[in-house]
């Protein structure tokens, strides 16, 4: 992990990051507990739909369908990695360090090290969106609003800038998108080879 930390951040940003952490704060007591849940709850519930887009695709489905189930979390894993070495790279520190009398929804910021971007929380909703817009175009419709607002809500409970967020978001999207369809390639043409070798007649030695 790199020792540097890196301060320059975009005024645009966090300027905004005040302006909705500051809102945030103003709202009720019950939309601070929906918000601190949502956040969490978000990434599961667009679990669930990824595992129901994928569940359509390998029931019944064609070799591509199927390989594409099978090559989606690959590809939610990976985009997780791409954003974990980014955090380490970069090691942008979190928003809600400063002011120290900052109050923000989620109540405490994460601990130092655990760097601000992208954000991992956006990056793998990102994904999940993308992964299951690939699968089942109705579900994946439900999909991505629901992942942009996973993504929005971790600047809502203070713990990431909006830029965070945003890169986040995008480079979910992008290794959803483009790499599944790579990554299910090699799964196809191995499903293909066993559906083939499956189908093969077995031949029974000749009588004498």
């Amino acid at each position: 992990m790199t020792d540097a930390v890196m301060t320059d951040v975009p005024d645009i940003s966090a300027d905004w990051y005040h302006d909705i952490v500051r809102y945030a704060d103003s709202t009720p007591q019950p939309v601070h507990w929906f918000a601190t849940h949502f956040t969490e709850g978000a990434i599961l519930l667009l679990g669930v739909l990824m595992v129901l887009a994928a569940l359509t695709r390998l029931v019944g489905g064609d070799v591509r369908g199927r390989a594409l189930a099978l090559a989606a979390p690959i590809t939610v894993l990976l985009s997780y990695g791409a954003s974990e070495g980014l955090k380490d790279l970069i090691a942008e520190d979190r928003p809600c360090r400063s002011p120290a009398d900052l109050v923000i929804v989620a109540g405490h910021c994460p601990p130092v090290g655990d760097w601000s971007f992208p954000s991992n929380h956006a990056t793998i909703a990102g994904a999940l969106a993308a992964t299951t817009l690939l699968l089942h175009r109705r579900i994946g419709l439900v999909a991505a609003p629901l992942a942009l607002l996973a993504a929005l809500s971790r600047t809502f409970v203070g713990v990431h800038y909006p830029h965070d967020v945003a890169a986040g978001l995008l480079l979910g999207v992008l290794v959803g998108t483009l790499l599944t369809p790579l990554a299910a390639r090699p799964v196809a043409e191995l499903l293909a080879r066993r559906s083939r070798r499956a189908a093969r007649p077995l031949t029974r030695p000749a009588r004498r």
